[in-house]
């Protein structure tokens, strides 16, 4: 997985357990730690700090903004973070992190990629012909 999916994973699932009653000190603590870090990647960028604030309610509206902010900071380059971000999605998702699935790696030429759960995705690419 690129460190931009990532981190984003990260922040949506450690917002969606943190707002749950069942979840646990860790993961709210994980991700109260891995915000901390965006956030100060963030500092003197009121509008990247205001879209990851949207980006925890809202997050289909507020992807693309949090992920130039994401990449305008080079946040994808810092080892903390995608540390914080691996280390939040093991708290949240255990069997999942056992099982690879945020271990994400294409070879080659990518066409069309769709990765998580319980996606619906339709894919229209054209002339094969004319495809590098």
């Amino acid at each position: 997985m690129d460190p931009i999916t990532l981190i984003l994973s990260a922040l949506v699932a450690g917002a969606t357990a943190a707002a749950k009653e069942t979840a646990t000190e860790a993961v709210k603590d994980a991700y109260q730690g891995l915000k901390a870090l965006v956030l100060r990647k963030f500092s003197g960028n009121a509008d990247a700090a205001t879209a990851l604030g949207g980006y925890e309610k809202k997050p289909e509206v507020w992807k693309e903004p949090v992920k130039d902010a994401l990449t305008e900071t080079a946040a994808d380059k810092d080892d903390a973070i995608i540390k914080a971000a691996q280390a939040l999605l093991a708290q949240a998702d255990p069997q999942g992190h056992a099982q690879g699935k945020y271990n994400v790696q294409f070879a080659g030429p990518v066409y069309g990629a769709t990765i998580g759960d319980k996606n619906t995705v339709t894919n229209v690419f054209g002339d094969p012909a004319q495809r590098p």
